[in-house]
């Protein structure tokens, strides 16, 4: 392996690196404004568009450790906006449901949250957008973790 392959394979890393970094701040100014933080609101998305899911199911889906859902999901309890439901056929699986409550306040600010990110993401035409998500997945792909 060359030098410029390390090089340029380091340079991608870092771009890609701070990319991350600078979308994710912008996203979570506007999700910290409307008083969650980032687990807080992947969990309620989660439920809102997937329905209700097992709690031990929740992290793989969202990409956070199992120790941290039942602190999360506590909190989005306490705020009325989940609920926990026992399934009926296996007492050691719970499930979280959005409530009613949840899904107002996700309906409310979701489409601004779109919006944003389609905005941050305008910068790229369509094809680019499809050349990126390609290049991504091969790249998440290869490393056996997307």
């Amino acid at each position: 392996m060359s030098s410029d392959q390390i090089n340029q394979s380091l340079k991608l890393f870092i771009v890609l690196s701070r990319s991350y970094k600078a979308i994710n701040e912008q996203v979570n100014k506007f999700i910290a404004a409307n008083g969650l933080n980032p687990t807080e609101f992947a969990v309620l998305e989660l439920l809102y568009h997937k329905g209700e899911q097992p709690l031990q199911q929740i992290g793989g889906k969202i990409l956070l450790a199992s120790g941290s859902i039942t602190y999360v999901v506590d909190k989005l309890e306490q705020k009325g906006l989940l609920k926990r439901v026992a399934c009926p056929n296996d007492r050691r699986v719970t499930y979280a449901q959005i409530s009613e409550e949840g899904k107002r306040f996700i309906e409310s600010i979701f489409p601004e949250h779109e919006q944003r990110i389609n905005e941050i993401m305008s910068v790229l035409s369509n094809e680019e957008k499809n050349t990126a998500i390609e290049l991504l997945k091969k790249l998440g792909l290869s490393v056996g973790k997307y």
